[in-house]
């Protein structure tokens, strides 16, 4: 099993900005919100770690290879750059361990049977459907 990964304050970038939808006056005159930005390529992450995560089609990862994560789901900062800084935490996390190696089966001789009676059974169906001759 892999040592637990660490990641550096350094790396991580975390700016306070103002919320989005409804909070009443409080709104829109405190930064209550957390935006956070992780360079995945400059990161102290192991190379096979740092390649999984750049081949990740996730929404949060831009072309430059740049974790952005906005948190608002608090009223405090404390807590939003908490959330952050987890959510950034699990994304790693689904990457750490190498995916299985798929191993090519062979089917088995009942499930080749079944997909053919299926075909069959199909081909009747739709055979049924064709012009009635007079």
């Amino acid at each position: 099993m892999m040592p637990p990964l660490t990641l550096s304050p350094d790396e991580i970038e975390i700016t306070a900005i103002r919320a989005q939808g409804a909070g009443g006056q409080n709104v829109n005159k405190v930064s209550n919100a957390a935006h956070l930005r992780f360079d995945i390529v400059a990161s102290s992450l192991p190379e096979d770690v740092r390649t999984r995560l750049l081949a990740l089609h996730d929404h949060r990862i831009s072309k430059d290879g740049v974790v952005i994560i906005k948190a608002q789901k608090f009223r405090s900062l404390e807590k939003n750059r908490a959330e952050a800084l987890r959510r950034l935490e699990e994304l790693i996390e689904s990457v750490v361990t190498p995916p299985k190696v798929r191993r090519a089966t062979r089917p088995t001789g009942a499930s080749i049977t079944r997909r053919l009676e299926g075909k069959a059974r199909r081909a009747s169906i739709k055979a049924g459907r064709g012009r009635v001759a007079e």
